[in-house]
């Protein structure tokens, strides 16, 4: 063999033995050596594939290692969380992902997933196609292609679908699905979800991201062989996404490589070949700080698109209030809470004292909020709370008030109920800065009052809430202090 077959021998067997090395020999011109981020993703991807990255008990976190050598007990990472922005390589590094394993062994079986069938269709038609690549011989074509690195990997003749294929002697080793598509029949040992959030407003809508969730637990694990590697690849746009869910719901399971577009800190752009520091401020004056955040920065848009951005909070109430008030939110439906709120008014600010919250039906809200009332009547001398008549609410304000002379025998806390005509959103949104700016929360109220905390930090300025119902108790409580004029037809 001459010199240029030996160079050509040992990329392919470097290929075999690296991801990185087999992205950077079929695919040059894009995996170039200066773009780092490439390189740290092939390696994890590879790492993930080897049973490299692991843990060993008591530690918690998930590490890479060079060689399981001499190692021993280690927990053996099976999931992996990519969330970079677009245009980044991504998805390609998926394809060549899947191209590398079944070479590496025939008897892999994929499953890929992306938003829609089309988008499904192209991924598994790149790997398809590279697999199947054929060389040019003409003389001037000398590059190498797939069939040199893995030789006894081919497609199946007679399988002709893009969508679903096998392997020379295999029955099945691919299929390419959607969420909203078919998923029977096969299963397989690695499992790849790209991107399954088209847009912006399926971010914002909770149906769809509830429904991403009941298909991932309900269809897709069905079809997840007994210790299948998991890769979701992600633009991160909800803590209700599918991402924010599988760490909410396994934490602790999930290696997570997380890729912001521009390092604040160091005023570095992550790959400027592929994204400018002037194409990004130039994307950044066009569209909303939401979406960039969402995009580029891996920060999700129910946190970036929050409308209460900050709150104050206390650790020492002032001595004596002028007064102390209630307002309380019934629930709307049958899924919504009944908030009620009780806060210390002083000098135009509000000090928030005390909280009741809960979804049960009224046998249980009504002495719980006569309860609630006569010991905040005790504890910080609450006279007047406010109950919103409309859905029942004056059934409800009438049954509290005779609870309270029957169980706890007195009249000291006046209970007014009134009819809320004005429209809720815009209540909440026109008082948001006067919540952030004069009402006072304790300190640890996250602790406190961990739902109500939540439902009031998640909030979203824009798109679908599933619940309004602690933002509106505390307008509520606002205006009962503070009653600035409403915007008609603003929602």
């Amino acid at each position: 063999m001459d010199k240029k077959q030996i160079a050509k021998m040992a990329k392919c067997e470097l290929s075999r033995r690296s991801f990185w090395d087999f992205n950077q020999i079929l695919y040059p011109k894009f995996y170039k050596g200066n773009r780092h981020h490439l390189k740290k993703i092939s390696d994890t991807l590879q790492a993930l594939y080897e049973g490299r990255i692991i843990k060993i008990p008591p530690e918690t976190e998930w590490r890479i290692v060079d060689s399981l050598e001499g190692i021993t007990g280690q927990i053996t990472c099976k999931k992996l969380m990519l969330n970079m922005p677009p245009r980044h390589g991504k998805s390609f590094t998926a394809t060549n992902f899947a191209k590398w394993v079944l070479g590496k062994d025939n008897e892999n079986r994929l499953i890929t997933v992306s938003y829609n069938e089309k988008l499904s269709g192209r991924f598994a038609k790149s790997v398809r196609d590279g697999i199947d690549e054929i060389r040019i011989e003409d003389g001037k074509h000398d590059k190498i292609i797939f069939s040199d690195i893995f030789p006894t990997t081919k497609i199946k003749q007679g399988d002709g679908s893009y969508q679903m294929w096998s392997l020379e002697g295999q029955y099945f080793n691919y299929l390419a699905t959607s969420p909203t598509a078919t998923l029977t029949g096969v299963g397989c040992n690695i499992g790849i979800i790209d991107d399954i959030i088209k847009d912006k407003y399926e971010a914002y809508n909770d149906n769809i991201l509830e429904n991403h969730w009941d298909w991932y637990i309900n269809t897709y694990l069905s079809r997840l062989e007994e210790g299948a590697m998991q890769i979701v690849i992600m633009t991160r746009w909800s803590t209700k996404d599918l991402c924010g869910k599988l760490l909410e719901k396994e934490p602790g399971e999930w290696y997570e490589l997380k890729m912001k577009a521009y390092d604040k800190v160091k005023d570095e752009m992550l790959c400027p070949e592929l994204l400018s520091k002037k194409s990004y401020e130039d994307k950044k004056s066009k569209t909303s700080t939401e979406i960039i955040e969402a995009n580029y920065q891996q920060e999700p848009v129910d946190i970036g698109g929050k409308l209460y951005k900050d709150f104050k909070t206390y650790k020492k109430l002032p001595e004596k209030f002028e007064r102390v008030i209630s307002y309380t939110d019934t629930a709307d439906t049958g899924e919504d809470s009944l908030v009620s709120v009780v806060g210390g008014v002083y000098k135009g600010e509000i000090w928030l004292l005390d909280v009741y919250m809960s979804n049960k039906g009224m046998e249980v809200t009504e002495p719980g909020a006569a309860k609630f009332f006569y010991e905040n009547y005790l504890n910080h001398g609450l006279t007047k709370a406010k109950i919103e008549s409309n859905n029942g609410g004056r059934g409800f304000a009438r049954n509290v008030e005779r609870e309270l002379w029957e169980t706890f025998k007195t009249r000291k806390v006046s209970i007014e109920w009134f009819h809320q005509s004005n429209n809720k959103k815009s209540r909440i949104l026109s008082n948001s800065n006067f919540v952030m700016e004069h009402v006072y929360f304790p300190w640890n109220w996250m602790d406190k009052w961990p739902e109500y905390y939540k439902a009031m930090s998640t909030y979203q300025r824009e798109g679908k809430n599933e619940h309004d119902d602690a933002p509106d108790a505390t307008t509520g409580i606002v205006e009962m202090v503070d009653k600035p004029k409403i915007k008609l037809g603003f929602a």
